[in-house]
């Protein structure tokens, strides 16, 4: 039981660094990509499919699991590992992003945040305690502090009060916060685009000795400079003996800047999203399989990737499968999408251990 990071190497000429961090349900080596699985699902694929697809840690979400099937219903199946079949890491989400998407269905207070239910129509009132309660009853092994998420663009003053209001929200998720020894609370450092309000409200967090620090509110509308610009003046500040969390990021570009200016975890729903459209990522690249030029093509999406959808597929078949709107070409470009991600984050982490990041890795380090 318990949670800890261990440090394995530092970059010599970034920031970036392995280690690795342990949890009540197994070891997340770092730097690692994280799928998501919001309704206690990652989309189309079977537990037995995550663990060889390399996942080791997963994704659910508070608001959704809140609405369906209830945490009531989850907790009285022995929590989420049970409910789902996965014996591995998971994290949960607050719901705070719901605050930032679900932007006509709610008002906000310094209670909390009600929602108009998009499923019939209910309010639903979310308040730090309320959230904290929740992901209790879940029992994922990381569970986040509800926050405020401000869109992009904004006014600095609404920024400056939703980055306030988050910190007073933190505080509440702490003492609210019932099972510390099973489930890690992570806090979110938030500030929009305006570095000297992140900088402020990171060193705020870091006062409280939590278990783990994630970076949010990016990726919701911003220019990825922008990204980067947030990543690189925040992580370093963050505590070197804690895991580091970069919410709702997943393309390859930010995920290897963001590992350059020290971040650990990732996660997004890019993977399962464009696998359900058709779309493969092959080395950096996005393949639309059904292309006509894929149609007599019987080589494998990648002969280097270990994935059952290039191990015994060929481009030809998925094109076939896609155009035929088979289930299972999205389920075996799904899977493929997620085991390239993972892949990725697992190259970079031998180049890392290697001390070669940064000179095997250049071409997505640059501007």
């Amino acid at each position: 039981m318990g949670f800890s990071f261990q440090l394995q190497a530092n970059c010599t000429q970034t920031q970036a660094r392995a280690g690795v961090f342990h949890t009540p349900h197994g070891r997340v080596e770092t730097p690692r990509f994280m799928p998501v699985g919001t309704l206690a699902t990652v989309k189309g694929l079977t537990p037995e499919q995550l663990e060889q697809a390399g996942s080791q840690m997963i994704l659910a979400n508070t608001y959704h699991l809140h609405l369906q099937p209830t945490e009531t219903i989850i907790e009285a199946a022995g929590g989420l590992h049970a409910f789902m079949g996965w014996e591995q890491p998971i994290l949960t989400d607050s719901g705070g992003f719901q605050v930032f998407s679900l932007s006509k269905l709610r008002q906000i207070s310094e209670e909390g945040v009600i929602f108009r239910s998009p499923r019939d129509g209910r309010k639903i009132n979310l308040t730090p305690e309320r959230a904290i309660a929740i992901q209790n009853a879940l029992g994922a092994d990381v569970i986040m502090a509800f926050d405020e998420c401000p869109p992009y663009p904004a006014e600095r003053s609404a920024v400056k009060d939703a980055t306030d209001r988050t910190y007073r929200w933190l505080e509440r998720c702490i003492r609210a916060h019932q099972r510390p020894q099973e489930q890690a609370l992570f806090g979110i450092v938030q500030g929009g685009v305006h570095l000297d309000l992140r900088e402020e409200a990171a060193r705020a967090l870091i006062e409280l000795d939590l278990p783990g620090y994630a970076i949010g509110g990016v990726s919701v509308g911003e220019p990825p400079e922008f990204i980067h610009e947030i990543v690189k003046a925040i992580a370093p500040l963050l505590p070197e003996a804690k895991p580091r969390y970069l919410m709702g990021v997943g393309t390859y570009r930010e995920m290897a800047r963001a590992i350059a200016s020290g971040i650990d975890l990732f996660d997004c729903v890019i993977p399962t999203r464009l696998g359900r459209h058709g779309a493969a990522l092959v080395r950096g690249e996005r393949w639309n399989l059904k292309n006509a030029r894929f149609k007599e093509d019987y080589r494998p999406l990648d002969e280097t990737c270990p994935c059952a959808a290039c191990q015994r597929h060929s481009r030809a078949y998925l094109n076939h499968l896609i155009k035929s709107r088979e289930m299972l070409g999205y389920i075996l470009i799904s899977l493929h999408n997620v085991t390239e991600l993972i892949r990725f984050t697992q190259e970079i982490r031998a180049a890392i251990l290697a001390d070669r990041f940064a000179e095997e890795f250049a071409p997505w380090l640059e501007s």
